[in-house]
């Protein structure tokens, strides 16, 4: 069995940096390691999760995703910051995207119905999101709530999109290991 995810990557250094400089500014509110930030190199969206799947779906998997290398690369502006399932009670913070949230959207319509019956279901509405930090204990509540109020609406920059790729995750006990399966090329703006 192998789990998998599909996801778009934060394409733009400076605008990745800007989103850890927040994540670190969440994160310093835990008491006794109660948040725990997303690693550097694991800073996605996250277009659909599959879940445990056989080895052996992976070509079928790759075969529904070909369908985005027929779409225009776009640029998104991650905008905005959250908390699931609510700022009062949050177990994952969250960056918001602006602009390009509707052309993730299609990007994922585009494969959705393919991988329905070969992924685990998916339930919840797609939300264009990355997330940043995941709260597992004890943290100061005044401390993340400043912080979730004073980035509420800024804008922290924009990025190309011009790949999706398919990731493999490996859970270990100091946190997932991401592994590229399959990337998955846009069509350069304006291009054939």
């Amino acid at each position: 069995m192998i789990r998998l995810f599909v996801a778009v990557e934060v394409e733009d250094a400076g605008l990745w940096r800007r989103i850890l400089e927040f994540r670190d500014a969440v994160v310093s509110c835990a008491l006794d390691g109660g948040i725990k930030p997303v690693e550097d190199e694991n800073i996605h969206i996250t277009l659909r999760f599959i879940g445990e799947v056989p080895e052996s779906y992976v070509p079928k998997i790759v075969g529904c995703l070909r369908a985005v290398e027929s779409f225009e690369s776009f640029r998104m502006t991650v905008r905005g910051v959250g908390a699931f399932p609510s700022v009062a009670r949050p177990r994952v913070v969250w960056v918001g995207v602006g602009e390009g949230a509707e052309a993730l959207r299609r990007l994922r319509d585009s494969f959705e119905a393919c991988l329905r019956p070969l992924a685990r279901e998916d339930r919840e509405e797609f939300v264009p999101h990355i997330t940043v930090a995941r709260v597992k204990g004890r943290y100061r509540p005044d401390c993340l709530a400043a912080y979730l109020r004073k980035y509420e609406t800024v804008d922290f920059g924009t990025s190309p999109v011009t790949q999706v790729k398919l990731k493999r995750s490996q859970l270990t006990p100091k946190g997932p290991i991401y592994t590229d399966i399959a990337s998955f090329r846009l069509k350069a703006h304006g291009g054939p």
